[in-house]
């Protein structure tokens, strides 16, 4: 079967690889909606861009500092590729938390507010994630352990995913797949809360981290590059009791380095201490604006006047 060459054009020793086309687009096209979100809601655009122009970079350094950290052992003996992002290795939690932390400095210094910006972007974000695993797909990489080709065509997944998903004459779980597919159905439930729910400021944000850690938790089980460390077997113990039901299903993918999953660690706490955020905000009843309850208190003012 074909595979397909990483390198989408080459001019001498000038190379463009798909990897950053496809994580380019996904960055443009998030930035494009959030733009379009933030004029409906009327935020300033130039100050939405310029923020932008400060989380998008910090989002890509964050997400490579992040995985050559857990890397480390290879990177300090390799150093000339820390650099080499088009070789894959951006790990998404990383890259989050520069993100939001550069973004938050941002929002708090021009006094704007931090959940409906963050409301705004969250479903950018999701669909970036979701277009940007396909050059984890290109790079061969973020895949799961082995399964036989007739389960993937039992999937009817065409014969160029399969051929890529084969390596060194090996078929593997296509976790790529799973996860841009669930972060797919995902951007569709946040713009069906942004636009028919319309929730609590600060809930889109929040349906997002739940959203996605819940899917990375259980698809980073399948995987078999895990970033991954040594903890106590109590915890490795909880995090496999919840991981448990898809084990009914698939085997889990061969762990290396460690016997915790950082990714999944990182999900499960993630949903844990969301939706105590929500409980807690829930049960304070948290003066919390929609962008419609402004728009309708805005109208009474203005024929009140």
């Amino acid at each position: 079967m074909l595979v397909i060459d990483p390198v989408a054009i080459a001019l001498g020793p000038f190379q463009i690889h798909w990897y950053g086309i496809i994580m380019g687009t996904a960055a443009m096209l998030g930035l494009y909606l959030a733009v379009l979100e933030g004029k409906r809601q009327g935020i300033d655009t130039d100050k939405l861009l310029d923020m932008m122009i400060w989380v998008l970079p910090s989002a890509i350094i964050g997400a490579r500092l992040y995985y050559v950290l857990f890397e480390w052992e290879y990177y300090s003996t390799h150093p000339e590729d820390i650099i080499a992002v088009w070789k894959g290795g951006l790990a998404i939690h990383g890259g989050l938390i520069a993100a939001f932390s550069v973004g938050y400095l941002y929002i708090r210094k021009h006094k704007l507010s931090f959940l409906q910006l963050a409301d705004i972007c969250a479903p950018s974000i999701l669909l970036a994630q979701a277009i940007g695993r396909w050059g984890n797909f290109i790079n061969q990489e973020a895949h799961g352990g082995p399964v036989s080709v007739h389960f993937l065509h039992s999937l009817h997944l065409p014969n160029w995913i399969i051929g890529q998903m084969t390596i060194g004459g090996v078929t593997y779980h296509p976790t790529f797949l799973y996860e841009s597919l669930w972060n797919l159905v995902g951007f569709g439930v946040l713009l069906f809360l942004r636009y028919v729910v319309v929730p609590k400021r600060g809930e889109i944000l929040f349906s997002y981290m739940i959203w996605y850690s819940l899917g990375r938790f259980f698809i980073e089980g399948l995987r078999t590059d895990s970033l991954a460390f040594n903890g106590p077997d109590w915890l490795a113990a909880v995090l496999q009791f919840f991981w448990s039901p898809m084990g009914l299903l698939f085997q889990a993918g061969q762990l290396t380095g460690g016997n915790i999953r950082i990714a999944q660690l990182v999900s499960m706490l993630t949903v844990f201490v969301t939706v105590g955020i929500i409980i807690y905000r829930r049960t304070k009843k948290t003066e919390v604006t929609n962008t419609k309850q402004v728009k309708a208190v805005t109208t009474e003012v203005k024929t009140n006047n």
